[in-house]
């Protein structure tokens, strides 16, 4: 039997007993929804951001996470068990420090890591001995052991005996209503046996399952691993659309066919391009990592490459529908992208597709504007500053007929599509969604 440390013996029982109190630093799509599931498990939280709008709707009751309702926010706030503050101060208090700040790649798809380095410089300052610090953002293995720990080492205290780490990779799904941060098994390491068993404690608290694993480098490749997974397989399907789009054969019949084999198949759907924060950012995290061993990761940067092509690809179907349908130029024609969020009903546009798209239609000289329900503003992005406070725009038959082309970029559930098909001279879609929900009639084109 395993021996702890003194600190670990005082931090595990105030795990334990329920008197632990945990901050979490960011309070975005991962950080918010994982503060009201450890609150719910019985700990106070400090949620910490440097957003004060993030603090001012927190304060107010107002969640913008989906899937964090307002009444759960309002609940754990009113019971006392969740405060949001700007203060950062305040993580000397906490006995748990969990870090779920972005890790967005260069413009040379090389890791970011300065939210974590800034984060754990940050922490560094208040560090004292018997606190445990949590990375929950993706990354790539050996960055708990080689960035994090060596910036709080700095301090004099010695990892695993005056201050604990840990690595718990998030698997936060926006949108699936049908998993919870409580209910999705969570991947668990430690930096040391001490490390190991507080961090199963301190998770066995929030979540059903806690699937240990034996070091922060072998969780760190999981994640990795998770998302790696669905980016090949999405690139796999991506390439067999243009091929059989080629031949007069319909990817998604293909597809939804081959799914009714009861074994060694999974379906995957083809799209306009990747999205979110993680399948179009994280298998670059191992690409980047591998050089130092001097290996290639070919599977990883051709699926890049393939996901990468498919804005592209989309809007020279749209010109070319565009011109044997309506007699019109790409160059001289409206479109309006319906769905700018990376996947449907969500309001999240992290990397989404649908800005691109935009972006291709108005280098060709076209003119692109765009619906969505959940995003009523394109916000300030990395990369699309020249979109920026461009608005949703109406979709009724007055404002649908003004265009040449509708393009289906997100098939959220709560677009009418039956009137779109009555009301658009040509329809591109990329998921899909009317062939879906049978609808037939107008000129609609796969894509």
């Amino acid at each position: 039997m395993t021996v702890l440390s003194s600190s670990s013996e005082i931090l595990l029982s105030k795990i334990t007993d329920k008197t632990a109190h945990a901050g979490i630093i960011g309070l975005g799509y991962v950080g918010l929804p994982l503060a009201m599931t450890v609150a719910r498990g019985g700990l106070t939280v400090t949620g910490f951001d440097i957003d004060p709008q993030k603090i001012v709707d927190i304060d107010a009751g107002r969640s913008y996470i989906e899937a964090v309702p307002d009444t759960v926010l309002r609940a754990e706030t009113g019971a006392g068990r969740f405060r949001a503050t700007t203060e950062f101060s305040g993580l000397a208090a906490c006995d748990i420090i969990v870090i779920c700040v972005p890790t967005p790649l260069t413009k040379y798809r090389e890791p970011d890591l300065s939210y974590i380095t800034r984060t754990c410089a940050t922490i560094a300052e208040t560090l004292r001995p018997g606190q445990l610090v949590v990375l929950e953002s993706t990354t790539y293995p050996g960055t708990t052991d080689e960035v994090v720990r060596p910036i709080l080492e700095k301090t004099g205290l010695t990892p695993g005996q005056d201050f604990f780490l840990g690595f718990s990779p998030e698997r936060e799904d926006p949108g699936n209503r049908d998993f919870h941060t409580s209910s999705i098994p969570k991947i668990v390491a430690g930096d040391g046996a001490d490390a190991a068993r507080l961090m199963e404690a301190f998770y066995s608290l929030a979540v059903d399952t806690v699937v240990p694993v034996s070091s922060t480098a072998t969780a760190e490749a999981v994640k990795l691993t998770e998302n790696i997974f669905r980016a090949v397989n999405i690139a796999l399907v991506n390439e067999l659309k243009v091929v059989y789009e080629a031949m007069g054969i319909d990817i998604w019949e293909v597809v939804d066919a081959a799914k009714t084999k009861p074994f060694g198949y999974m379906p995957f759907y083809p799209g306009p391009g990747l999205g979110g924060h993680c399948i179009p950012i994280d298998p670059f995290y191992l690409t980047w990592k591998s050089r130092e061993f001097e290996l290639p990761t070919r599977f990883i940067e051709l699926a890049g490459e393939i996901n990468s092509a498919m804005p592209r690809h989309v809007v020279g179907r749209l010109a070319e529908a565009l011109d044997v349908h309506c007699g019109k130029a790409l160059s001289r024609s409206r479109v309006l992208v319906v769905g700018l969020a990376y996947k449907k009903n969500v309001p999240d546009i992290r990397e989404s597709p649908s800005l691109k798209l935009i972006e291709l239609i108005e280098e060709r000289g076209g003119s692109a504007c765009y619906h969505d329900p959940h995003v009523a503003e394109i916000p300030r992005t990395r990369e699309y500053m020249a979109l920026k406070g461009r608005q949703s725009v109406a979709l009724d038959e007055p404002s649908v007929a003004s265009f040449d082309a509708v393009l289906i970029a997100t098939d959220h559930d709560t677009v009418d599509y039956a009137s779109l098909a009555r009301w658009s001279p040509l329809i591109v879609d990329t998921r899909n969604v009317f062939a879906r929900r049978g609808i037939t009639g107008g000129k609609i084109v796969k894509a």
